[in-house]
């Protein structure tokens, strides 16, 4: 496999991942609690590249290549909670009131929208680079 290939091939996991974060992100809009008693909380992906930070540098300026990213982590995000009165709910304190965790659903629509271009964008990349190998391969037989 080429590097592009390569390149590609990781957008296109890390991407699928950043996908699955965001539909459970919404899948929980309205999650009071989860099956362990604790209160939701939103996820989001933390993604970079497969090399690191010091191989890198260790170049000395030399042209730094690009190369595949990886999913380095899945992180909670740091927010808030939003309380809604409901008082027929089981998880509502004495005052009616039900602890939700915020998120915004316009705001995750957008991410996912942005995050499905970006897994299209892979693979048209990937799929132009196999079209290309093919007609490199099509050439040299013909010559």
């Amino acid at each position: 496999m080429s590097d592009a290939m390569a390149i590609s091939r990781s957008g296109l996991d890390v991407e699928w991942q950043r996908l699955q974060v965001i539909a459970q992100n919404l899948a929980n809009l309205n999650t009071s609690r989860t099956a362990s008693g604790e209160s939701y909380r939103p996820m989001r992906v933390v993604s970079g590249p497969e090399a690191s930070f010091a191989a890198a540098l260790a170049q000395k300026g030399g042209a730094s290549q690009p190369g595949p990213v990886r999913v380095l982590g899945v992180e909670p995000i740091a927010g808030g909670v939003r309380r809604v009165y409901d008082p027929s709910d089981p998880a509502a304190g004495a005052d009616g009131f039900v602890n939700l965790p915020a998120i915004d659903q316009a705001s995750e629509m957008t991410l996912m929208i942005r995050t499905s271009r970006s897994y299209e964008a892979n693979l048209t990349a990937l799929a132009i680079e196999r079209q290309m190998f093919s007609s490199a391969l099509n050439l040299g037989r013909s010559s």
